[in-house]
């Protein structure tokens, strides 16, 4: 499994995250089993949230019980989980100190833990007050409660306030990312081109900001058409000619087409991290193949005009 510096290389991770949205539904014979898949293909980081499941915290504590985690085992692993969705009284944002924390503290008790490796902020709050996160962040660094901090969808600019006030740096970035959706990528593939959808950019240059920040991208739903559309993988009807390009170099690899489409987010230089939301072992273990595959310049190119991005 390929590894990268996470907090500028003060925790070492695997370059694959097990994504926990989906468990809530598993018995804890099936989480078990595909934790252990997980760990078996080198994947060592999972990534959790407080909303995920049927009630705050469902998830985290499904998970926790079923593994029943000793000590040891925990050190391990990598935790991380995201706060600042609420669902009480309509869907919105609370990044206030009094949610975090009390966030935070849900998720250490659900999880069966003291501390979290990695606490993202997990979508923009327009409301948020920079320095009142910062004074949570400080007593959850102080307190040992939390190691690292990050967020989740952010702008670059989002970035820049929140950073400004925070005395922790941001070391994780967890936006959507795939072959099919990378708006980010795209737009400056196609940068100086008038008339052009693709050339106009959307992301103001997240990908080459969280480069020269060492922010870690990671990239969830990875195999996606877009929000939450289905998988591109096998869709011969809409994403015919994708498909024929990831069977071809996925013969030519000896591995399945998850493998490529994981591979072609980890060849990009920004060193990625890709969050598989995959609960199927089998899933886990081709996607995590592509760790080991080093795509060249041509067919890492030759994906993206597949994927019906312009290259000049």
């Amino acid at each position: 499994m390929k590894t990268i510096d996470l907090a500028g290389g003060q925790l070492p991770a695997p370059s694959l995250i097990s994504g926990q949205m989906r468990i809530n539904q598993m018995s804890p014979a099936e989480i078990r089993a595909m934790t252990d898949a997980a760990l078996a293909a080198g994947i060592t980081m999972f990534d959790h949230a407080d909303i995920y499941g049927g009630s705050t915290h469902f998830c985290e504590d499904r998970w926790a019980s079923a593994l029943e985690l000793t000590p040891g085992a925990r050190a391990e692993l990598i935790l991380q989980t995201k706060t600042g969705i609420r669902k009480d009284g309509g869907t919105y944002f609370d990044f206030s100190a009094e949610h975090i924390e009390e966030s935070v503290n849900g998720s250490l008790t659900a999880l069966r833990t003291d501390y979290l490796d990695v606490l993202l902020l997990h979508r923009p709050d327009a409301l948020m007050e920079p320095d009142e996160i910062a004074g949570a962040f400080d007593q959850l660094s102080q307190k040992g409660k939390v190691r690292h901090f990050g967020v989740s969808n952010f702008t670059p600019w989002q970035i820049e306030l929140l950073q400004r006030s925070v005395n922790q740096p941001l070391v994780a970035n967890q936006i959507q990312l795939s072959i099919t959706h990378c708006p980010t990528i795209g737009a400056g593939l196609a940068s100086n081109m008038a008339g052009l959808d693709q050339s106009i950019e959307r992301g103001a240059g997240l990908v080459e900001y969280c480069q020269l920040h060492s922010i870690t991208l990671q990239a969830w739903s990875p195999f996606q058409a877009g929000f939450f559309t289905g998988s591109f993988l096998g869709d011969l009807q809409n994403w015919g000619p994708l498909n024929q390009v990831l069977d071809r170099l996925a013969a030519h690899y000896q591995v399945e087409p998850i493998a490529i489409a994981t591979a072609w987010i980890l060849r990009h230089p920004a060193n990625m991290q890709v969050v598989l939301g995959t609960t199927d072992r089998s899933r886990i273990t081709a996607a995590a193949a592509g760790s080991q595959i080093q795509l060249t310049r041509s067919q890492w190119y030759e994906l993206v005009r597949a994927a019906n991005y312009t290259v000049p």
